[in-house]
């Protein structure tokens, strides 16, 4: 997938230029085509950098569906994506625990941390990962916690963590390290507009990570039929058939119940 790493690092360089005042068509028609790409060969393993997909789900839903203009904060929450979703970001957790209560459970040890920046900046992303991509799930109690008589796993109070991850970013932006690594602006954004976020990667993780993009494999599924009709190919039946077994499948996923449309809690950043 060579190529579609290539095409959306153009489209990066588009945003980094700020060109665009009002998102072209021709831009919007590149990003579709895309995630169409991504969706293509349906029976095919695919090497694609899990950054560059991060990079093309934020661009779809923020850049073209919400008008954030912000390259910074893009690529941001795209590494910060990648670092929580990477295997080598779960797997350093407590084989006990499953990843939200870890999630939760770090974000009351900051004594780890080298220093105020680091750990204000990281319980940030922690606050903002759980509430945007794990929007109405509760932590699994641990194996065994009534038997040890260990206390349950906390509430996961939705609101609580807004407010928290709010207050972390402020801390983290008003520390000096936060101007040295050149981050000061992105988490001053991240603080004053943590809804708006909030909800679009709780989008993202509704059609492309817990989910699927249920408008492009619908139409990749008739395509496949209609080829099939032309060409009597049973190889298009059987690539047809391989769609529908997702669309059936993303009954039991939270991604059938994904964003119809754009709902804003808060205005697109300037």
């Amino acid at each position: 997938m060579e190529e579609l790493e290539q095409r959306v690092a153009a489209l990066k360089d588009v945003i980094a230029r700020g060109e665009q005042t009002v998102v072209s068509r021709r831009f919007e028609q590149e990003v579709n085509d895309l995630i169409a790409l991504f969706y293509d060969d349906i029976g095919t393993i695919k090497l694609v950098s899990l950054r560059a997909l991060f990079d093309l789900f934020l661009i779809r839903v923020m850049y073209v569906s919400r008008g954030s203009r912000d390259p910074a904060v893009l690529d941001y929450l795209s590494e910060m994506l990648t670092r929580f979703l990477w295997t080598r970001e779960l797997v350093r957790f407590n084989q006990r625990y499953d990843f939200l209560f870890s999630l939760l459970e770090e974000m009351k040890e900051r004594s780890k941390f080298q220093n105020l920046f680091e750990a204000c900046r990281h319980l940030g992303d922690n606050a903002l990962f759980v509430t945007g991509v794990f929007p109405t799930a509760q932590p699994a109690r641990r194996p065994g916690w009534r038997r040890r008589r260990t206390p349950p796993p906390p509430r996961f109070d939705r609101a609580y963590f807004v407010e928290m991850g709010r207050r972390y970013y402020k801390l983290a932006a008003e520390e000096h390290l936060a101007e040295v690594v050149g981050q000061r602006a992105v988490l001053i954004k991240l603080s004053e507009h943590f809804p708006f976020y909030m909800e679009a990667l709780s989008e993202i993780s509704a059609r492309y990570i817990l989910g699927f993009d249920m408008d492009v494999v619908a139409n990749k599924l008739l395509d496949a039929i209609n080829r099939y009709r032309r060409t009597g190919d049973p190889a298009e039946m059987e690539t047809a058939s391989k769609y529908a077994a997702l669309i059936k499948l993303d009954r039991s996923f939270p991604g059938l119940n994904r964003y119809r449309g754009v709902h804003l809690l808060d205005a697109p950043p300037e």
